[in-house]
């Protein structure tokens, strides 16, 4: 009897981690991460520009660290959010910042674009909830 109440403690355990683990990596409920700059609606000359990026109540570290309360900044480019419960894609319009980076130089062409920010955890995925900053909308001349 008691082999047999371990075996299913041991199964609800299991079932129970694995659905924390597709949850994703916890994030405090206060947690923000904004674009310091460029300001929503800035016009930029030229079409290489400063991103700073800024993050409250958590931590930035580069990925790879599995640690409380802390991630990494990846720049959404003229796209959506992608699945909160996967891997952000790396791509030119999923840019990450491995690093650490909390600012970088990037280069768009002329035109409308739209840049929002989305913190990863060690393996690049979104935490729970979710941190990302509000949609900003940009033009390049």
């Amino acid at each position: 009897m008691m082999m047999q109440r371990t075996v299913v403690l041991a199964a609800i355990l299991a079932a129970a981690s694995g659905f924390a683990s597709a949850a994703g990596t916890p994030a405090p409920k206060n947690a923000e991460v904004y674009v310091i700059w460029p300001p929503n609606g800035a016009v930029i000359q030229g079409g290489k520009f400063w991103v700073r990026m800024g993050l409250r109540n958590m931590g930035v570290c580069p990925k790879g660290i599995n640690l409380p309360n802390v991630g990494h900044h990846h720049l959404l480019i003229d796209t959506e959010l992608p699945a909160i419960n996967e891997p952000i894609p790396s791509d030119r319009n999923h840019l990450h910042f491995g690093a650490g980076e909390t600012e970088a130089r990037i280069e768009l062409p002329p035109g409308k674009h739209t840049l929002q920010l989305l913190l990863g955890d060690h393996d690049h995925v979104p935490h729970d909830p979710p941190v990302y900053s509000k949609k900003i909308s940009i033009t390049v001349r």
